[in-house]
This record gives structure tokens, sequence and C-alpha cells, in this order.
């Protein structure tokens, strides 16, 4: 499988890096999702934005990976369609990524419901619930400037 070589500048670097992700060059469909979901820190990861959106500093604090080995995971993520990022500033901030199809939808309930018992995705929670009553690495996130209208 062909490698694609992305560029990317996550957390506070300040300098666009080229790196290999492992991911396939703009697939989004099954064989991405299947590959991402293969590697246990990519799910680790996924797990980790159930709630909602994480820095990258904060992330690979969490599954304890060296911030640009956590980047190369989310680079892979990003290509497979399942995280977005918001950059603030000089900070990179991940999402889930909208289901776009039945498969995606599908994936990303047997993450909420079939892997609780994954030992390393239970230590990850005691993690972050810690890291979340200390000092998180990046700025809290500001509120968005326009903030989505409450539908009637």
């Amino acid at each position: 499988m062909a490698k694609k070589q992305s560029e990317c500048c996550d957390g506070d670097c300040g300098t666009a890096t080229m790196r290999q992700a492992t991911c396939p060059p703009g697939d989004a469909g099954v064989d991405a999702m299947f590959k991402a979901f293969s590697d246990v820190t990519r799910l680790r990861i996924l797990h980790l934005l159930l709630p909602g959106e994480m820095c990258v500093g904060d992330l690979a604090t969490i599954v304890e990976a060296t911030q640009p080995r956590a980047s190369q995971h989310l680079a892979c993520l990003r290509a497979a369609g399942l995280v977005t990022c918001r950059r603030e500033g000089l900070w990179s901030y991940y999402s889930l990524a909208r289901p776009t199809t039945t498969f995606h939808k599908k994936l990303l309930e047997c993450l909420r419901h079939c892997f609780s018992e994954v030992p390393e995705l239970q230590a990850d929670d005691r993690r972050a619930a810690k890291l979340a009553k200390a000092a998180p690495c990046c700025p809290p996130a500001s509120p968005r400037r326009h903030p989505p209208k409450a539908s009637r």
C-alpha cells in the first residue's frame, strides 16, 4: 500500500515538517477506516475524542506518546476522514469528524459501545480525568466566534 506524504504542523512547533503517514493517500473509504482502527494507539485517540475536542499535547500525554508520534497517528486518522483539525494560533485541536456514511457511523457506535473492556482505554480514561484536574498543556479553546444557531 502506498504511503502518503503529508505536510503538517501540530501543537506549538511553529514550523511545517514533512513526514510519512501510513494511510492511503486521499482515501477516506472503508480501507482507510479499517487501517485507522487497526492500530491500538489510533483506537485510543479516537476513544479519547468521543467526549469532545482535545489538543495534540494532551492526547500525546494521555496515550504516552511523543507529540510527533501522536501527530503522525492524527494525520492517519485525518486522512481516513475520522477526525477534523481546528487551529487556534499555534495550537491544533482535534475532534471526531461527523459520520458521512452508514459504515462510518457504525464504526463510531462500535467505538462507543464495544471497547469498554479494553484495558488501555480504561487507563487512558483515568489519565484523562487526572489531566483534566491538573493543568492541560494547551490553553483552553476559545468559544467559536459564531456559535451555531439553535433550531426552532
